[in-house]
């Protein structure tokens, strides 16, 4: 794979695994705080970037936050997209060298 491509993907994917790591630690601690006045993460969003290449930073959150851990979407989804995207990625580095 082209150097520079590289580069751009694995930027792409630290960025938005940071990002969703730390939405998902937000949306712990706005949980946690009842009658807060600060409103939640709705899941769709959470799902949605997960899905455009944040699945492991969710799933890392998932794990060592314990936030989530019992909505199916996410204790079963985030694995499942996180596999996607690593045969995404062979794929990629495979057939675009």
């Amino acid at each position: 794979m082209n150097n520079g491509l590289f580069m751009i993907i694995a930027s792409y994917l630290l960025v938005i695994n940071i990002i969703l790591f730390l939405m998902m630690r937000t949306d712990k601690l706005r949980a946690k705080r009842r009658g807060g006045s600060r409103q939640r993460i709705p899941e769709r969003r959470l799902l949605g970037l997960s899905a455009l290449g944040g699945a492991l930073g969710a799933w890392l959150a998932l794990r060592l936050l314990h936030h989530k851990t019992k909505h199916a979407a996410f204790a079963i989804g985030l694995p499942l997209m996180l596999l996607l995207h690593i045969g995404v990625l062979y794929v990629l580095y495979r057939y675009l060298q």
